[in-house]
């Protein structure tokens, strides 16, 4: 909150809107889960100069109490007063400049906002945020190692499910029950934080057979059969106190029967190997994507999607592996990496795993095995 402060300081600008649910918990350690899902708002509201003050409905004032690192809270309830316009006005008065967040901040809040403030005095607090976000603390980076540790529990847990004549939500189900149990785990051992949930909550993306092409497709009734291939991605279910990570794998059931899909999954394995063997500090994000693409490109294939992606307390972070991102990859980062070849209709194949940025390379927090031979159960 203090180099907050101090960063809106050096750029100018007054005061601070905080609402994206992932940055207040960044700065403050609170988090309401449900958000703007029923739609309450909380609100971050930080002074260059002055006092941090949270916004939040009253239901959750236990919570906010016992979580936010904040100066003052600020209790609103549904349909008394105001609600949570009630303080706004005084926290933006004044002639400074207000920052907000353009692409986070829900419609409701940003109506009233404009409403309240000149549109010559707005500005955008996104770029300090995410320069701040991008570079991990040594806890950050803590929660990220065990969150590969509860990633690689699912992993091996879904591949251990996987099998001729089995329904894909089985495969679901044991990966939920093993990220959980690990997550539990590690917050026994190395964290006194009683609000938080080890329990996954997200649905798991997998597809199989036909569907392999779909790569958002979730765990339906679908039975499984020998000889198909199996895509499944926890790049939703790992969430480790907050934290995330990207994390997929291709397998097969038995046996790989179409030589094609051979092929396309080795050059998906090539192409991550190539992002990997120019990632390090000093390098481009485009330039690692660039890396990935010249291979997919150079055995046929149409041009791909981006390489990967920063992770954090958001799903998608700065910097992106991307053609046109430019930011310089730094120490502190978390990236997810992935190889990946799409044949239209016929076949995809994807591998990624995430990495801690190091000084001299990087550091691999998932493990399972991505050979051909290896993937094939």
């Amino acid at each position: 909150m203090q180099r907050l402060q101090a960063l809106l300081a050096e750029n100018q600008i007054a005061t601070a809107l905080i609402s994206d649910d992932d940055s207040v918990y960044y700065y403050t350690g609170y988090y309401d889960y449900l958000h703007m899902d029923f739609g309450r708002p909380t609100i971050l509201v930080v002074s260059a100069a002055g006092q941090s003050v949270l916004i939040t409905p009253g239901m959750e004032m236990d919570m906010a109490e016992a979580a936010a690192q904040v100066d003052r809270i600020v209790a609103w309830n549904d349909g008394l007063g105001n609600e949570w316009r009630q303080e706004l006005p005084a926290l933006l008065a004044g002639g400074g400049k207000i920052a907000i967040e353009p692409d986070q901040m829900p419609p409701l809040v940003r109506n009233f906002v404009n409403e309240q403030v000149a549109q010559e005095r707005l500005v955008d607090v996104t770029p300090v945020i995410a320069r701040m976000r991008m570079i991990k603390s040594a806890e950050e980076l803590q929660l990220a190692r065990h969150a590969g540790e509860v990633a690689t529990a699912m992993l091996n847990a879904g591949r251990a499910a996987i099998a001729d004549g089995v329904a894909e939500f089985e495969v679901a189900l044991a990966t939920s029950a093993a990220g959980t149990r690990k997550a539990a785990g590690l917050l026994a051992t190395h964290y006194a934080d009683g609000c938080m949930s080890p329990n996954t909550h997200f649905l798991q993306i997998m597809a199989s057979g036909d569907e392999i092409t779909k790569p958002h497709h979730r765990a339906s009734t679908r039975i499984m059969r020998h000889g198909e291939p199996v895509f499944l991605c926890f790049c939703g279910m790992t969430n480790f106190h907050r934290f995330k990570l990207g994390f997929d794998r291709t397998f097969w059931i038995g046996e790989v029967t179409d030589p094609l899909q051979s092929h396309v999954y080795e050059v998906a394995l090539a192409s991550q190997r190539a992002a990997l063997d120019a990632l390090k500090p000093g390098v481009t994000a485009e330039s690692v994507h660039a890396a990935y693409a010249q291979v997919i490109q150079e055995a046929g294939y149409e041009y791909p999607f981006r390489c990967g992606r920063a992770t954090g307390y958001s799903f998608l972070e700065k910097p992106q592996l991307v053609t046109g991102d430019q930011t310089v990859i730094q120490p502190g980062m978390v990236l997810a990496v992935d190889g990946s070849v799409s044949v239209a209709k016929t076949f995809r194949a994807q591998v990624g795993d995430s990495f801690i940025i190091t000084d001299d390379g990087y550091e691999q927090i998932t493990h399972h095995p991505n050979q051909l031979d290896e993937v094939i159960l």
